[in-house]
C-alpha cells in the first residue's frame, strides 16, 4: 500500500524545477530590471529647465525716409446734396490735375474718402409758456472727397502740396513719411537684436559662473515705430515765393527677439 504513495512523491519533487523556473521573479528582482530599462531609455542630451535662460531683445535702427504720403481732398457745402456732389467733383478734378502736374503718377493716387452728409443747424426756439427747446433746422449738404497721393521724390513735396491747394484743394489732413524698400533696414535691427541677445546672455552666464553651450529657440517680431503726422490746414497763410518747408526727418525699425539659451558649466 506504500509503494504508490512513493511514486507519486517522487514525481511532484522531479516536476518542482519545472514550475519554480515558470514562476515570475520575485518583488525584489522586477524593480531593478524596471530601472535599468527606464536608465536605457532616457535621453542624456536633454536640457533641463535649470540650465537654461530666456533673453529678451530689440534693436532700432534710423535711416531717412525716400517716399511720402499725402492726404488732402475737398470739401463744398451746397443748399441741395446734387449742388455739393458737383462742386466738390468740379474741385477734385483740379486737385487730381495738379498732383498729375507735379509729377504725380495715376498709380500713386488713390481715393481714401468720398462722403455726402446733411448739415443742421441748431436753435433755440421760445414757446408759449416762455420756455425754450432746441431744434434742428437743416442748413445744407456737405460732400468730401479725400485722396492719397504718394510723393516718390521728397524734393518736390513741398511744391507738390502748394500745387494741389492753389487748385482747389481746401483739406489737408498731413504727411506721413515712408521708406519704399525697408528690407535691409529691417534685416540690418534683426541682426543687432539677436547680437544684443547673445551679449546679454553670455553676461547673464559669466556672471552666475556658467558658459552658454547652444541656442535652442529663436523667437522674432518687427515693427515700424510711430512716425508723427504733419498736421495742417489749406486756410493757413502761405509764402508764395516758395514752397512749404516740409522735414522727413528719420525713420526707425524696431526689431525684437527673444531667444532660449542652454548653459553649461
Amino acid at each position: 500500500m506504500m509503494r504508490p504513495v512513493y511514486s507519486v512523491a517522487a514525481l511532484l519533487m522531479a516536476m518542482a524545477p519545472v514550475a519554480c523556473a515558470q514562476m515570475p521573479m520575485s518583488g525584489q528582482m522586477a524593480p531593478m530590471t524596471e530601472r535599468s530599462s527606464m536608465m536605457g531609455s532616457m535621453n542624456h542630451n536633454s536640457i533641463q529647465p535649470e540650465t537654461t535662460l530666456q533673453i529678451n531683445a530689440e534693436a532700432k535702427i534710423n535711416q531717412a525716409p525716400d517716399m511720402a504720403y499725402i492726404s488732402a481732398g475737398v470739401t463744398e457745402e451746397r443748399a441741395t446734396a446734387s449742388e455739393a456732389m458737383s462742386a466738390q467733383s468740379a474741385a477734385m478734378n483740379g486737385v487730381f490735375k495738379a498732383l498729375a502736374a507735379a509729377g504725380i503718377a495715376s498709380k500713386d493716387m488713390q481715393t481714401s474718402g468720398l462722403s455726402l452728409y446733411p448739415r443742421y443747424d441748431y436753435l433755440e426756439v421760445k414757446q408759449r409758456d416762455g420756455s425754450t427747446r432746441g431744434e434742428q433746422k437743416l442748413a445744407g449738404y456737405v460732400a468730401t472727397n479725400q485722396v492719397t497721393a504718394r510723393v516718390r521724390n521728397l524734393d518736390t513735396l513741398g511744391a507738390t502740396i502748394d500745387s494741389l491747394v492753389k487748385a482747389g484743394g481746401n483739406t489737408f489732413s498731413g504727411v506721413t513719411f515712408a521708406i519704399e524698400d525697408d528690407k535691409q533696414i529691417k534685416n540690418a535691427a534683426r541682426t543687432q537684436a539677436m547680437k544684443d541677445a547673445i551679449a546679454k546672455a553670455e553676461l547673464y552666464a559669466s556672471a552666475a559662473g556658467l558658459k552658454v553651450a547652444r541656442i535652442v529657440t529663436i523667437n522674432e517680431g518687427y515693427e515700424y515705430s510711430p512716425q508723427p503726422q504733419m498736421m495742417a490746414r489749406a486756410e493757413m497763410a502761405m509764402d508764395a515765393s516758395a514752397p512749404t518747408p516740409v522735414a522727413g526727418g528719420e525713420i526707425g525699425v524696431t526689431a525684437s527677439v527673444s531667444v532660449l539659451f542652454e548653459l553649461t558649466k
